[in-house]
């Protein structure tokens, strides 16, 4: 499958989704969103696949935001088009059944803070910036940002940076929850991989599992979330991942998981 607007790689079980339009800082438009869908469906059908990680080209920006030529054209009918189709690449990244890591090397602002919020965790260099500038445009974050940030955050915070507009540092990002850590340029896609082997080490329907439990939990009452993780947890006691870790753990062994 060969892309213009998006780098798409493989190895050692971790793919890797490079938004490549770096003379625009990665500007989003919708034959980039196509390719990461694209991109995405085949990962997810991928099973030697098991963690993705999702940058931009260059050394300034993750992703700038939308680009503002395709912008100004939207009307009433092609703004709700255009955004459910947005909506529904990021929901693939999120429920994906595979941990993306989001690795934020510049400006994320706009649609790209909301690819990283969509991501199942955020890594930050020390010079990212982050923030929804979209009221600053006379519009409103459209694909999931006024959803996603305050879950990440918290009420007050996110309607704070979604009603001024304003960019923060990636330390106050990481203060706020927003990121999980900070590090340095350098150490950004090694301080990922060495998260992704530790995930790639584990049971993979066990990660899909959690992260089901988790996305869907979110939208749940307590009760309802318990009840989900009871049945989920009936789920993967089916499993011969099940047998094989509680095996090897017994025998004092590593345990070699199959995904079944």
């Amino acid at each position: 499958m060969t892309f213009e607007n998006i780098l798409f790689e493989k190895k050692n079980a971790i793919a890797y989704v490079t938004v490549n339009r770096p003379k625009v800082l990665n500007a989003l438009n919708m034959a980039t969103m196509e390719e990461m869908r694209q991109a995405f469906h085949e990962i997810r059908n991928n099973a030697a696949i098991r963690v993705v990680i999702l940058t931009g080209a260059g050394e300034k920006a993750f992703i700038a935001g939308a680009d503002i030529g395709e912008l100004a054209t939207r009307d009433p009918l092609t703004g709700k088009e255009t955004t459910q189709r947005g909506q529904d690449v990021l929901n693939l990244i999120e429920n994906l059944g595979k941990p993306v890591i989001a690795c934020i090397n510049g400006f994320a602002l706009g649609g790209g803070c909301e690819v990283a919020m969509a991501c199942t965790m955020r890594l930050a260099t020390e010079n990212a910036k982050l923030g929804q500038p979209e009221v600053k445009l006379g519009v409103i974050p459209g694909y999931g940002g006024t959803q996603r940030l305050p879950r990440l955050v918290g009420k007050g915070l996110a309607m704070q940076q979604l009603l001024t507009g304003e960019m923060i540092t990636a330390q106050e990002a990481y203060r706020i929850g927003l990121v999980n850590e900070v590090v340095a340029a350098a150490e950004l896609i090694p301080r990922a991989e060495a998260i992704a082997a530790k995930i790639i080490a584990n049971a993979p329907l066990a990660v899909q599992y959690v992260m089901e439990a988790v996305n869907k939990g979110m939208e749940m009452s307590l009760s309802e979330g318990l009840y989900l993780e009871a049945v989920l947890f009936g789920v993967v006691c089916a499993t011969e991942d099940k047998n094989e870790g509680t095996k090897a753990f017994l025998e004092k062994r590593p345990a070699q998981f199959k995904g079944r």
